[in-house]
């Protein structure tokens, strides 16, 4: 049963995938480009400034693939891998879930682990680092901000499960409605003060040593020596766009796989009944 399960869960992770790809591809990948538009153009006035200053200017790196490739083939085969691995991770949450969530039919436990997943896995370590295109971000903190995520992503999916858990043993003394409330507001207690113990981007030592005391790593507007600003910061416009497309993006590939699951999943546990017309198997009444 539980094998069976994990193939259903990666087979809807694939068709999450590609939901989610298509409409990436749609909305996101626009962002993604006048992002690197502003990358590029920035770099070439980083290189003039430094240039007529006397220092080294620094080549870029080739790129190994195209754009074309990284924005279909690259990204297209990474989703459909990613929702795969989502998928398998769901299944998992799922059957553990199975038998220990009172009488909720197959098809709504789905849809709550769904749910469960895009909060946990994606949402609310998504309100503390938020994802950002490229251009944003330096490279000698990538290790930092990597654990720093992969910190937040651990503890909202241990907090969650442990809200869950303490849901079930508040239930019988208080009754569904404030066993729910109850353990929501624990879990909020409990992520809130992860949140304020993890720094903020901007906060990190190299970034305080090379760029000053910031909140975050979007570019500033890049000035001369007499403080002239030559190059505008990153748009507002552009990163709030990318960052609105990134959570829809991940909402359809949860919703996707918890849809797509659901039945699957119902056909598996519930097949269906014997035909109506089979002939039964009670005694026949006695005559009077």
């Amino acid at each position: 049963m539980e094998k069976k399960l994990l193939l259903r869960g990666v087979l809807a992770g694939a068709v999450a995938g590609l939901l989610a790809f298509v409409f990436a591809r749609i909305f996101a990948e626009p962002q993604i480009d006048k992002a690197i538009d502003y990358e590029t153009g920035r770099d070439a006035v980083q290189n003039t400034l430094d240039k007529a200053a006397g220092l080294p200017v620094e080549a870029g790196d080739p790129d190994l693939f195209s754009r074309t490739i990284q924005a279909n083939v690259g990204i297209g085969v990474g989703m459909v891998f990613f929702g795969m691995a989502m998928g398998a991770l769901f299944a998992v949450a799922y059957t553990v879930c199975l038998g220990r969530t009172g009488g909720l039919r197959a098809r709504s436990l789905a849809l709550l682990v769904a749910g469960g997943g895009f909060l946990g896995m994606y949402l609310v370590p998504f309100l503390k680092y938020p994802a950002n295109p490229p251009a944003i971000g330096h490279e000698e903190t990538i290790q930092q901000r990597s654990a720093l995520y992969l910190i937040m992503v651990v503890c909202s999916v241990a907090f969650l499960a442990g809200a869950v858990w303490l849901g079930n043993r508040l239930q019988a003394r208080f009754g569904n409605w404030n066993a729910t409330l109850l353990a929501g507001a624990a879990f909020v207690v409990a992520i809130g003060i992860v949140m304020l113990l993890l720094p903020q981007l901007g906060h990190l030592a190299s970034n305080k040593e090379n760029y000053g005391n910031q909140a975050t790593e979007t570019p500033l507007p890049l000035t001369d020596t007499k403080g002239t600003i030559v190059y505008p910061g990153f748009p507002a416009d552009v990163l709030f766009a990318f960052r609105l497309y990134s959570v829809a993006a991940q909402l359809v590939l949860w919703t996707a796989l918890g849809l797509v699951f659901a039945p699957l999943a119902e056909r598996l546990l519930a097949p269906t009944r014997p035909d109506a017309v089979a002939p039964s198997q009670e005694p026949d009444p006695v005559a009077a």
